[in-house]
């Protein structure tokens, strides 16, 4: 199979996924297919001035359709997702990500965590919800939205978590239309988070703090003497773990254990993994839980590693798909080129599978795929004079320079 059908079925897959979403008119399309192949195409920054040099249209063109606030892109996602997620256990995935943005009119610009510095920066957050399959170990992006910033929150009256939970809900049909389970790091692991997302029907895997307090259930059966029975049996102490209450599974390294304890945190009965290692540190024990505490301790952990993957998403979509260079300060566009960049990674990934081609672990540049795809295609229609491809390995940096041609004015007669 010729390299260059890799650019045809990315462009396939997402006039796919724009017929799902209603009430698209036909300029919209043009543009919007436009925008999303200069985004897995462009090498360098990816900006309006870019997409106006490279693209079909001109810079205003572009900077219009990012205005566009009714594009539904849970849908465009969601169609994405049904085709390419096979696994029969699916689940809802969320974790923030810090943005790095300047100055002092963007709107939201504010001090948020960001992992990689290990310490709160000054820019944007998006929240990413994605969609994982435990099964094969994969995760596309549903859609993002954009973190307020505290002094934001405040004039709202929520903390974050408040805000974090309310979004969930306000999604809550389209969300619960795959799944019922929202998977989400030791952050969420709180009462305000995790009541009102029960409430509405939802299940909440996440992590304890090793300092949790716990205790395990009774044991006693009811009696028809006066007085409510006790509820517990004593609080968990993990350095003497009573083994006949658990039920162990087998793992690689150290141990594994699942039973129903109560959460005091949470007020309410969970599904509790720990992990220990071989050397039975309790400073390194791990808890997992579920708010569904019928499920078996396998699962939950299962679960739980499957997260994980989103982190790669939001990886690729900085380092290949131009997700942190959006230069402006209107929130409309900041949406729009958040879900795009995501969206781009979705569409490089669905192309892959339906090509059969193995994407490489960990993940590597989509985007660099699929400018060895179009360096070949120029080299097949004898266009080698128009374009220069240079790879530096050694900076996983990768430049491809059209000349007289205009790289959407190719992709589109191509």
């Amino acid at each position: 199979m010729a390299k260059e059908t890799l650019l045809m079925q990315y462009q396939s897959e997402c006039l796919s996924a724009l017929k799902s979403v209603v009430n698209i008119h036909k300029p919209f399309e043009k543009t919007f297919m436009d925008t999303m192949k200069l985004f897995m195409a462009i090498p360098d920054r990816i900006n309006f001035l870019q997409l106006g040099r490279y693209g079909c249209f001109s810079e205003q063109t572009y900077r219009n359709l990012f205005e566009n606030e009714t594009f539904d892109w849970f849908a465009f996602n969601a169609s994405i997702i049904s085709k390419h997620l096979t696994g029969k256990r699916k689940a809802i995935a969320i974790d923030p990500s810090y943005i790095p943005k300047s100055g002092h009119k963007t709107p939201w610009i504010g001090y948020f965590w960001s992992g990689c510095a290990g310490d709160y920066k000054r820019g944007l957050e998006i929240m990413g919800i994605g969609v994982i399959d435990i099964d094969n170990h994969e995760c596309m992006t549903l859609g993002s939205i954009q973190t307020p910033d505290c002094k934001t929150l405040d004039n709202m009256g929520k903390n974050l978590v408040d805000w974090y939970s309310s979004y969930l809900i306000s999604r809550k049909d389209k969300l619960q239309s795959i799944s019922r389970t929202v998977v989400a790091d030791a952050f969420f692991s709180k009462e305000t988070f995790i009541t009102p997302m029960c409430e509405s029907d939802f299940h909440v895997i996440s992590r304890f703090r090793n300092d949790v307090v716990l205790y395990y259930p009774t044991l006693e059966k009811k009696t028809r003497k006066r007085g409510h029975p006790k509820w517990f049996d004593g609080r968990i102490d993990f350095a003497n773990l009573d083994l006949t209450r658990c039920k162990e599974y087998g793992v690689n390294k150290g141990k594994l254990y699942g039973l129903r304890v109560y959460a005091k945190a949470l007020k309410r009965y969970v599904s509790l993994v720990v992990w220990c290692p071989m050397d039975r540190r309790t400073d390194k024990w791990q808890l997992y839980f579920s708010t569904d505490d019928s499920m078996n301790g396998r699962e939950v952990l299962d679960y739980y590693r499957t997260r994980f993957q989103l982190e790669f998403c939001f990886r690729d979509g900085k380092q290949h798909a131009g997700i942190t260079n959006c230069q402006s300060i209107d929130f409309r566009k900041l949406d729009f080129h958040f879900n795009a960049s995501l969206a781009a990674v979705n569409l490089a990934k669905a192309a892959c599978k339906r090509l059969g081609i193995a994407i490489p672990y960990p993940p590597a540049s989509l985007s660099y795929t699929m400018l060895i795809c179009l360096n070949d295609l120029f080299v097949c229609l004898g266009l080698t004079q128009t374009c220069k491809l240079l790879t530096d390995f050694s900076k996983n940096s990768f430049y491809l320079l059209p000349e007289p041609l205009r790289l959407g004015e190719f992709l589109t007669n191509y």
